[in-house]
């Protein structure tokens, strides 16, 4: 069968990690803004490892500089975004995914009216999108809501953060209305696992973290069920989606306990994507919520919000699989896209120890979409290497390989029956590392040259796998 006539083949990124320019033109700091570098995290307890304090921010809010803050200098996309897209073109791209900073327009959070100058940086960018045919697919969140917000409400955990929300979304609506493709938050189940970055719940202001973890995922839910109403109203047939980190867990062996362990962590990875698409939470997460004493303010309206506003398609990442057991000492632990698991002896790792499973992106593929019986779409996957310029050249067959083996993996998916709306690569240009905040940790089909200190000259260089995706776009997948 192969790729639909129309399939959106492209890219992702998000504001934080491109644009830097972390204070101009009135935009406010956000939560990306006080990352630090860490390339070495401690895999036995990664969550602890990528806390921060109340104190850690206080420090950073003095602190203007960029030097420990990579997020805030990024690769300067703010200013290359033309040069950036003119790439993309000549790669082929349908669509590029990005995000618009809730920074750029609300530079607190909370303010009365929007900064102008964040409307127009984003109308630009997106008229530059259009000067070459290229589908916007917008993230309204990801990983960058306003500090102000954080550090005022303790994040997501409260609910007027709903509020604020939905208005910074009726703005771009308002003013991007030629979007037809958004997407809510991204990699929404990541609250609980690092939920300073993705919800901007700070652990020490917290009395009981992990209700409030689930209370902010909740909170999320409900601004996502109105955003997705709001959409529909102002932009007819636009189309809404929601983002999953998909953590596709295998058994460590055929013990029943195993396989057991196995269904209960890919339960917990599916209910996000359960709630905003079939609008109500599951009867195991349910029981599950009242074994750990989680006790969420849901009001009757909530429930019909969710109910009566599901989502158009589901999208998520893909990058890795693990293992679970019942019982974990047995397992060898790994780490990777900010999850602990099982390492799999059967599967090669990359530079960072991420397994590398095409196989389970078919899997991941026919999966989801037995289960919601809703379009998908691939919005993320790519592996972080260490690349080296030779004599003004990258050659990267390394990363063609591993995009030859997932794209044809998800070709077969197609080939099953999945409804598969696009592909966009994560990313189709170097940027700083979202986990680490490194730049040496390269996923681009394009070269910046930055190191991870932000020296070098920025200057863009195609990669032996600029030519390679380029065709595969040209061909629509035939060719690989």
């Amino acid at each position: 069968m192969g790729f639909r006539k129309d399939f959106l083949w492209g890219g992702a990124v998000a504001a934080s990690q491109v644009e830097g320019a972390w204070n101009e033109d009135g935009k406010g700091m956000s939560v990306a803004d006080v990352a630090t570098y860490k390339p070495n995290v401690d895999v036995k307890d990664y969550k602890k490892n990528v806390t921060v304090s109340s104190e850690d921010i206080a420090k950073a809010m003095k602190d203007f500089s960029t030097d420990i803050y990579p997020k805030r200098r990024g690769i300067d996309g703010y200013h290359h975004y033309k040069e950036d897209i003119k790439l993309f073109a000549e790669l082929g791209f349908k669509t590029l995914r990005f995000s618009i900073a809730w920074t750029r327009i609300f530079p607190n959070g909370d303010e009365d009216t929007p900064n102008q100058r964040g409307i127009e940086y984003y109308k630009n960018v997106i008229a530059e999108l259009r000067k070459y045919n290229i589908e916007p697919l917008v993230t309204l969140s990801h990983y960058e809501m306003p500090l102000h917000l954080a550090v005022k409400y303790n994040g997501w955990a409260d609910k007027k953060i709903i509020d604020y929300f939905v208005k910074f979304a009726k703005v771009c609506f308002d003013n991007y209305s030629d979007v037809k493709y958004w997407l809510t938050f991204n990699e929404i189940d990541s609250v609980t696992r690092h939920p300073f970055t993705s919800a901007g719940i700070i652990p020490d202001k917290s009395d009981n973290l992990l209700q409030d973890e689930y209370q902010a995922l909740h909170n999320q839910f409900i601004a996502s069920a109105m955003v997705t109403k709001l959409a529909h109203e102002i932009i007819p047939g636009s189309q809404v989606g929601c983002m999953l980190t998909k953590l596709t867990t295998y058994p460590a062996t055929a013990k029943p306990e195993d396989v057991l362990a196995a269904e209960n962590k890919n339960l917990m990875n599916y209910y996000p994507a359960d709630v905003q698409a079939k609008g109500e939470y599951p009867k195991l997460v349910l029981r599950f919520f009242e074994r750990n004493n989680i006790n969420l303010d849901i009001t009757k309206e909530e429930k019909h919000i969710l109910k009566e506003n599901t989502v158009d398609f589901i999208s998520f990442s893909y990058y890795m699989s693990m293992l679970e057991a019942g019982d974990e000492s047995t397992l060898e632990m790994t780490a990777g896209n900010t999850v602990v698991g099982g390492k799999n002896p059967y599967l090669k790792t990359t530079a960072w120890g991420w397994s590398i499973d095409s196989v389970g992106l078919r899997t991941s593929l026919v999966q989801l979409y037995d289960r919601y019986q809703k379009p998908l779409f691939v919005v993320e996957n790519g592996m972080g290497a260490t690349d080296k310029v030779e004599d003004g050249k990258v050659h990267d067959g390394y990363r063609i390989s591993y995009f030859k083996e997932h794209i044809s993996e998800m070709k077969k998916a197609v080939d099953d029956g999945v409804d598969l709306l696009g592909y966009t690569s994560w990313a189709p240009i170097d940027l700083v590392s979202a986990g680490t905040s490194q730049m040496s940790k390269r996923y681009g089909f394009i070269y910046v040259d930055l190191d991870d200190e932000g020296n070098g000259t920025g200057k863009r260089l195609k990669k032996d796998s600029f030519e390679w995706y380029k065709n595969v776009i040209a061909t629509n997948g035939e060719k690989l």
